[in-house]
C-alpha cells in the first residue's frame, strides 16, 4: 500500500509521463524525466527537474483550450462578474 509522500510522487510522476507522452517529447527527454522520477521517489522529494518540466508545460498551454476543455465562460465575463461582488455584499 502506497502512502503518504510516496502517494504524492506517484500521483505526480503519473501525471508529468502522461503529459510528456501526450507531447510527443523525444525519447531522450522521456528517458531523463524517468530518471528524475526515479530519484524523487529515492529521495522522498520532488526533483527540481520535474518542477521545471510542469512548469514549462502549464506555461505553454494555450489557455482558451483549457478554458473551453473545463467548460470555462469568457474570462472578461467571469471577472465582471467578480468586480461586481464586494465584501459589503457577503
Amino acid at each position: 500500500m502506497i502512502t503518504g509522500t510516496d502517494r504524492n510522487i506517484t500521483r505526480i510522476s503519473m501525471c508529468v509521463i502522461a503529459v510528456a507522452k501526450l507531447r510527443n517529447e523525444a525519447p531522450e527527454r522521456l528517458t531523463s524525466l524517468l530518471d528524475q522520477v526515479r530519484k524523487s521517489r529515492q529521495n522522498r522529494e520532488l526533483s527540481i527537474d520535474i518542477l521545471d518540466y510542469m512548469c514549462d508545460v502549464a506555461y505553454a498551454l494555450d489557455a482558451n483550450a483549457v478554458q473551453t476543455a473545463f467548460g470555462v465562460r469568457e474570462l472578461a465575463s467571469i471577472s465582471q462578474e467578480f468586480n461586481g461582488i464586494s465584501l459589503d455584499s457577503l
